[in-house]
């Protein structure tokens, strides 16, 4: 099947959510995390790492303009596999995380006498920002960036073991240099931040809808815009008797709103039952942009 699927259109409401996410994702980092002395893991974290063994007597704080400099080359490499939107928010992300990085004041010391409250707190808000800026069709750059590279050139890669990996390395250097201790926090920092996002992103929560009606061409309006597979069934109501087309299909929670509104403009007594906490394995494209 054709791949018909159209990214989101850009509208000013998703810039100023990405502009929110970036914000929000940058203030918990440098108002929660870095006073604890922890890395954020990914690009952001390389950064931070960069700033501490190279510029740590420099003070202005450079992480911002250094993750900045690390991107530059990852948006070279991904330009021709994102779309136009994507890149323009990407870069709008960026933009932003440095501009609050760079001025946001840093705390001389954590907010919360509790170690473990810093890190839960800046995990929590740090992935939702993030979230925000993917659910709204953008990303915050760096592994973000070379995974979209990555993804065209090789039919099986995975960006969960790309950034897996690329964290090991990270986290084991920081327990080389520094301690045991910071290594294992930072860790808890990203396994917290990946919940929250996971939870924020809807395209990565998967919805099975099933759909019954008297008409057929729901099925083909399903596969057409939206580029899902659907598995028909031919049914009987019990009550009336009467035949009907029973349709199932697995798509993202952000789709939701519009297929069902594409599914009651075609059938307004369409009946349709939306199943959540899914496990789905094989033929299931993620559409990330």
């Amino acid at each position: 099947m054709s791949v018909h699927y159209q990214p989101m259109p850009f509208t000013y409401k998703r810039g100023a959510f990405v502009i929110l996410g970036s914000i929000l994702y940058a203030l918990s980092v440098n108002i929660f995390l870095t006073p604890l002395k922890l890395y954020a893991g990914g690009i952001v974290g390389l950064a931070q790492l960069i700033k501490t063994l190279g510029f740590s007597h420099v003070s202005f704080d450079l992480a911002g303009m250094i993750n900045l400099a690390l991107n530059i080359p990852l948006f070279i490499l991904a330009y021709k596999a994102m779309n136009k939107r994507m890149f323009f928010l990407t870069l709008l992300s960026v933009a932003i995380q440095t501009f609050v990085f760079s001025l946001a004041p840093i705390p001389l010391h954590p907010l919360l006498d509790d170690k473990l409250a810093n890190i839960f707190i800046a995990g929590l808000l740090g992935g939702a920002g993030c979230g925000i800026v993917l659910t709204n069709g953008g990303s915050a750059g760096g592994l973000d960036l070379l995974g979209v590279y990555l993804t065209e050139r090789f039919e099986n890669f995975s960006v969960g073991i790309m950034n897996l990996s690329f964290n090991a390395v990270l986290y084991t250097i920081c327990a080389i240099l520094f301690n045991l201790g910071t290594a294992i926090y930072s860790i808890i920092f990203v396994a917290t931040f990946a919940l929250a996002i996971d939870r924020m992103h809807y395209q990565n929560v998967e919805i099975e809808l099933m759909i019954f009606t008297h008409h057929p061409e729901i099925a083909q309006t399903i596969m057409h815009n939206y580029t899902r597979g659907v598995t028909a069934w031919e049914g009987t109501g019990a009550y009336t008797n009467a035949a009907t087309h029973v349709f199932v299909t697995v798509v993202a929670k952000d789709e939701v709103k519009a297929i069902k509104k594409d599914i009651l403009a075609a059938d307004p007594k369409a009946f349709i039952i939306a199943h959540e906490n899914i496990q789905v394995t094989g033929g299931y494209i993620k559409h990330l942009i």
